[in-house]
C-alpha cells in the first residue's frame, strides 16, 4: 500500500492550494479516506475531512465551508481544495484510509 500526497506549500491569508494524495494497493472506490492535519507544536492530529461509502463526506468545522474534499475512482486519488486559508490552517496535512498514511505535506500560512 502508497499513499503519495502531493501540493501543499506556502500561501497567503485568503488564497488557495489543492493536495492530492495518490494510492495504490488498496480497493481505493470503496475504502474511507481521510484528511488530518498536525499543527506545529501540537501532539494532537485533527481529522480535517472524510469520506466514507464513497459518496458520505463530512469536515470539521473549522474547515466547512472552506475546504472540499473529492474523489476521483478512476486515477485512485484523493483531493482537498483548500480555499479562503487563515493562519491557523498552517500544519501537516496527511491522508489516511486508517490503516496507511502518507508522509504529509506541510502547508504554511504565512505573511
Amino acid at each position: 500500500v502508497d499513499l503519495v500526497e502531493s501540493g501543499g506549500g506556502s500561501v497567503q491569508p485568503g488564497g488557495s492550494l489543492r493536495l492530492s494524495c495518490a494510492a495504490s494497493g488498496i480497493t481505493f472506490s470503496f475504502a474511507t479516506m481521510v484528511w488530518y492535519r498536525q499543527a506545529p507544536g501540537n501532539r494532537r492530529r485533527e481529522l480535517v475531512a472524510s469520506i466514507k461509502s464513497g459518496t458520505n463526506i463530512t469536515y470539521t468545522d473549522s474547515v466547512a465551508g472552506r475546504f472540499t474534499l473529492s474523489k476521483d475512482n478512476a486515477k485512485n486519488t484523493l483531493y482537498l481544495q483548500m480555499n479562503d486559508f487563515i493562519t491557523e490552517d498552517t500544519a501537516v496535512y496527511c491522508c489516511s484510509d486508517y490503516d496507511w498514511w502518507g508522509q504529509g505535506k506541510q502547508v504554511t500560512v504565512t505573511g
